[in-house]
């Protein structure tokens, strides 16, 4: 799951849809069946998720590390090593950092700050601002 009205996010899973042969489905979870899956939208505003075949969710850097292992090949062990103890450590670390920076990242946008609640009636503000002077950027997930 990641969050589909975020351009960054987007452009982050047509990279792994692009290089990564073996990626697992990708679904923007906000078109996505969230009490079925046992996930909440603070959940997916938070962090991306990976919800396994047997309902186990793991989430921010640890779903990350999920898509690499499914993968394969040197994938594989990129997601191994992201999940290693003091790498992991570090990997959540950067993932929060990048999570509350995505609007500045490459392909990234003012829309992508913003709590899901606020993006529809935020990006339609008179003054084309998009609402962004008044983010709170540690709302904002992957």
């Amino acid at each position: 799951m990641y969050d589909g009205d975020c351009a960054f996010c987007t452009r982050s899973v047509r990279f792994i849809e692009r290089r990564i042969a073996r990626h697992p489905r990708i679904v923007a979870w906000q078109a996505a069946d969230l009490d079925g899956l046992g996930l909440t939208r603070e959940m997916c505003e938070t962090a991306v998720q990976w919800v396994d075949v047997d309902g186990t969710v793991s989430s921010g850097h640890r779903a990350v590390a999920r898509t690499l292992v499914h993968g394969g090949g040197a994938w594989r062990l990129l997601g191994h090593l992201i999940s290693l103890p003091g790498v992991s450590a570090l990997a959540g670390v950067t993932y929060r950092w990048i999570a509350r920076n995505r609007h500045r990242m490459p392909g990234g946008s003012a829309l992508c700050v913003l709590p899901a609640a606020e993006r529809t009636a935020e990006s339609a503000t008179p003054d084309g601002s998009g609402g962004a002077s008044r983010v709170n950027a540690d709302t904002m997930g992957s």
